[in-house]
């Protein structure tokens, strides 16, 4: 039979087994501060988009999120990615209205800038826009071929418009599934249940199903690593269970978004014209 543990050699074993315990769980996830640092170093680059008409009040009026990048991974830019349904409608564009977004210059003022639709991505549900003026602080668009299921995530934008001001919100989540869906041209915000069964088909691609609650005016906002802030997405629908003000009331707490290789496909279809 062997000799038992002196009392003295049990409490150092047992507290060799906490500390190991506490560095393995310190490790495996992120902790707060580093979600807060990479808020602080990508909430430069969020942008307010919507449309600007000097007869209108208010002049200015949301449509939803977007966030700038660069070409080559640079720093600055004055590119922008959001959802092509974000972009109003040609059919019902306005002649006196023009696109817009407005960015925020360090902690001051939103400054208001005109843009140019350069590309879009009607099938992904995306649009590269150009904005005039200096350019701006950018996201780097990490590879989403890399996330797997039960990656923490986190997106930013604008939820329920200006109802809650124009500051941008910073929500978690959790990539909850990586499955395949064809989304609907026409209005790509909001989805049922039975309309996600009849979209996969033919042209269907691998979206994020997210555990986390997006809100309209989070449309073309960016799903980033909340350690490095690279953008692996773009938040592009939510769930929604009966009437579409239950998006509000009744949240699902089910979100989508569109894996960023689309958005680096389409900057390298831009580059290269």
């Amino acid at each position: 039979m062997d000799a038992p543990f002196p009392e003295k050699e049990k409490m150092k074993f047992k507290f060799l087994i906490c500390a190991l315990t506490i560095a393995v769980s310190l490790g495996a996830m992120p902790s707060r501060a580093d979600l807060a640092s990479t808020i602080a170093q990508v909430k430069p680059a969020i942008a307010l988009v919507g449309t600007y008409k000097a007869t209108n009040s208010p002049r200015f009026s949301m449509r939803g999120t977007g966030f700038v990048v660069a070409p080559d991974q640079q720093t600055q830019g004055n590119l922008l990615v959001t959802n092509a349904h974000v972009l109003p409608p040609s059919a019902k564009a306005d002649p006196d209205a023009s696109l817009v977004v407005q960015l925020r210059l360090g902690q001051g003022e939103l400054q208001m800038r005109p843009v140019t639709v350069l590309e879009v991505d009607a099938l992904h549900d995306l649009a590269l826009l150009k904005f005039d003026g200096p350019a701006h602080a950018a996201f780097k668009v990490g590879d989403s071929e890399a996330v797997q299921e039960g990656k923490s995530v986190a997106f930013m934008g604008f939820p329920i418009g200006g109802t809650l001001g124009f500051s941008p919100v910073t929500h978690r989540g959790t990539v909850a599934s990586i499955a395949a869906i064809a989304l609907p041209t026409q209005n790509a915000r909001q989805l049922s249940p039975q309309a996600i069964r009849s979209l996969r088909g033919s042209n269907s691609f691998d979206i994020f199903q997210l555990d986390g609650t997006a809100y309209p005016g989070n449309s073309g906002g960016p799903m980033f690593d909340p350690e490095t802030g690279e953008v692996l997405g773009v938040v592009n629908m939510v769930l929604i269970k009966g009437t579409r003000e239950s998006a509000l009331t009744h949240p699902s707490g089910i979100s989508y978004a569109i894996p960023s290789r689309f958005v680096r496909e389409l900057l390298q279809r831009y580059a290269g014209q």
